[in-house]
């Protein structure tokens, strides 16, 4: 019999004014509001002025905190959250891509927690109060943060991620509002699509998967690579929408199963060489079937996800590293810092086949080692 668990308690909102569809929740959940953006999409998308006038509406007050920037540090959630203990901030809204997202979980957090040291957040321990209310914006198709309770924070160092999961961190509504990624330009629409089908990919294989994940990552797998498997030269109202719907689906699917291990082999490209991270991650979905086609199970596997979405898996080989369009070229010994980096990640054992160490300086050296 397959497995089919699933738990998911955000309250999902898509479509054309999602925003306001789920308001009354928004409205009852408090009267001081911290809104956690980045500096642009939240903007240039129209949603921070929808969530403001919905706000201003409901005589609400709100602090904007728009400092998160991309792979979202540590340290600027630790400050986030001191300032919305600070001002007695009730409930955060994360609007933008994957970063102000995660970033305002862990600000929830910090927020009623004070006494927290930075890292003392990855210790469920020292987490003595439960995290804030979280509600969850997206302008991009790609992480599907707004459903899942996943934060993935940039360490002090600048050059390590780690994730702060906690069991309260999840948003309580999600309102997906595909318009809000009609202003991303092709490259980022690209980028961000290509991590949503990481996510549909790797939580198929995933021996975590369950009869309800499965379906979700092969629901994003589908829309996502009928979108852009016709490589458009503009992404169009429906396509946007297709994406939209696809992303909070993979979004789905990671909450159940997590990742594999094109995540982190990806991380290091992102924190070192400044490479998206869908890009960063589509490099290595070649080296992931051929890995994984070693298993019976991941033979099967592969397979059939290739076949539901109606292509092969030697064609997912070449077309997924190959629209990442990334050139790199490494020294042996840059190889090696960025093998170290994100060598102790779990998401390894999270497929049919778990690579070694030695197999992962194999990968990075096909890729990049100099000639």
């Amino acid at each position: 019999m397959p497995h089919a668990d699933f738990y998911m308690p955000t309250r999902l909102f898509f479509g054309e004014n999602a925003l306001e569809k789920g308001k009354d929740l928004l409205v009852a959940a408090g009267r001081h509001a911290m809104l956690v953006t980045g500096k642009q999409s939240a903007r240039k998308s129209g949603a921070l002025d929808d969530v403001t006038a919905l706000l201003k509406n409901a005589d609400i007050t709100y602090t904007v905190f728009d400092g998160i920037t991309e792979n979202p540090p540590l340290l600027t959630c630790f400050e986030a959250g001191r300032i919305a203990a600070r001002e007695g901030v009730e409930f955060v809204i994360g609007i933008g891509g994957g970063s102000p997202l995660d970033a305002a979980k862990a600000i929830a957090a910090f927020a009623t927690n004070p006494s927290l040291a930075p890292e003392d957040i990855f210790d469920d321990s020292k987490r003595t109060e439960p995290t804030l209310p979280i509600f969850a914006i997206p302008t991009t198709a790609g992480t599907g943060s707004e459903v899942n309770n996943y934060s993935i924070l940039t360490l002090p160092s600048g050059v390590q991620k780690k994730t702060f999961k906690a069991a309260d961190s999840w948003p309580r509504a999600a309102f997906v509002d595909p318009r809000y990624t009609a202003t991303m330009s092709n490259e980022t629409t690209l980028s961000t699509a290509l991590d949503a089908f990481a996510h549909a990919m790797e939580s198929y294989l995933s021996p975590r998967s369950t009869v309800f994940s499965e379906n979700a990552a092969l629901l994003a797998a589908r829309e996502i690579f009928d979108v852009i498997s016709a490589l458009p030269a503009e992404y169009d109202a429906e396509m946007r929408a297709r994406l939209a719907l696809a992303a909070t689906a993979g979004g789905m699917a990671i909450s159940v199963t997590g990742t594999g291990f094109p995540h982190p082999l990806g991380y290091s490209l992102t924190l070192l060489d400044g490479i998206p991270h869908g890009r960063a991650c589509a490099v290595f979905a070649g080296d992931y079937i051929t890995y994984n086609e070693k298993s019976e199970i991941g033979r099967e596997r592969i397979a059939s996800f290739a076949a539901a979405i109606g292509t092969k898996p030697a064609v997912l080989k070449a077309f997924l590293p190959g629209v990442a369009d990334v050139s790199l070229s490494m020294t042996e010994a840059e190889i090696e810092r960025h093998v170290e980096l994100i060598a102790g990640a779990k998401n390894y054992t999270n497929s049919p086949y778990i690579i070694s160490k030695e197999e992962i300086f194999d990968i990075y050296r096909a890729h990049f080692l100099a000639n």
